[in-house]
């Protein structure tokens, strides 16, 4: 590694710790408020201060859980800076701290219509373009319905009739997402890959995925970019507003075909897109 992007590497690990640090404070002082409110409670048995302690114990999880993903990027960034490993994505952490190898961010917009995605992965790369491409799957309904989505095994196929056997090639036996809610809406999804044996039971994704939205996507330190890693598919936008051109057509018709085209070629829209772009693919 040459010593600039070493030292670009080594700050982005010092800015994570930052991130980290702050993260913690955060939370030691919501965890204070909270422990005031629960004395509060149990001398006046007030429901008032029983609500506030429970919220803000909710909100020092979510800033514990975002430093330990800040903590773990940290850690990788400088491991990758010393020569140790590959460059490493944010979401190498966040499926780490999950307990799998495979974890996907998708974000969304009001109508359900994919904008960005962060991967941990390969793997996990595939498996969303999938969703990408078809138009189903774990993220897509979780975000939608505004709820946890799990399936394995056979399962999978039933539920999502195109996505199911597609990603079962894949060698992806398991699934699982949660939305990334706020308030008012939902912004997107986490899903993960083949997790560890009761990972979907438990409240671990639904706490990483509050830290994500709360913190990292939308917080004081917020990064939507997380650090580098988000694809807006500005490859594949361009190429469908060219394409739309050529061919006459809505640019969502021509995104349709370029969906398509690389589901049935077995390749990703990021391809099709470079040779539609270069102008060695043709749909005439």
């Amino acid at each position: 590694m040459n010593p600039q992007r070493r030292e670009e590497a080594l700050g982005l690990a010092a800015m994570a710790r930052r991130r980290a640090a702050r993260a913690l404070e955060r939370a030691e002082r919501a965890a204070a408020v909270a422990e005031r409110h629960e004395l509060l409670a149990v001398s006046s048995g007030g429901e008032f201060h029983a609500h506030v302690a429970a919220v803000q114990r909710r909100t020092a999880a979510c800033h514990r859980s975002s430093a330990r993903l800040q903590e773990a990027y940290a850690l990788r960034m400088t491991e990758w800076a010393t020569g140790k490993g590959i460059q490493p994505q944010f979401m190498t952490g966040v499926a780490e701290v999950c307990g799998t190898d495979s974890a996907a961010l998708t974000l969304v917009d009001s109508a359900q219509n994919q904008l960005a995605v962060a991967v941990s992965d390969e793997h996990s790369r595939a498996a969303q373009d999938l969703e990408y491409m078809l138009g189903e799957g774990p993220s897509r309904d979780a975000a939608s319905e505004r709820r946890p989505i799990h399936a394995s095994g056979s399962a999978i196929e039933a539920r999502w009739p195109g996505y199911g056997p597609a990603v079962a090639s894949l060698g992806i036996t398991s699934v699982a997402a949660v939305p990334l809610g706020t308030r008012d809406s939902c912004i997107g999804a986490l899903a993960v890959f083949d997790p560890r044996p009761g990972l979907a039971e438990t409240a671990c994704l639904t706490e990483v995925a509050a830290a994500l939205t709360r913190i990292v996507l939308l917080g004081p330190d917020a990064d939507p970019e997380l650090y580098g890693g988000t694809n807006h598919r500005e490859s594949v936008q361009q190429a469908a507003g060219m394409l739309s051109v050529r061919l006459g057509c809505r640019v969502g018709d021509a995104l349709a075909l370029i969906k398509a085209r690389a589901f049935a070629e077995e390749s990703s829209p990021e391809v099709i897109a470079g040779r539609i772009v270069q102008g060695d693919l043709n749909f005439g």
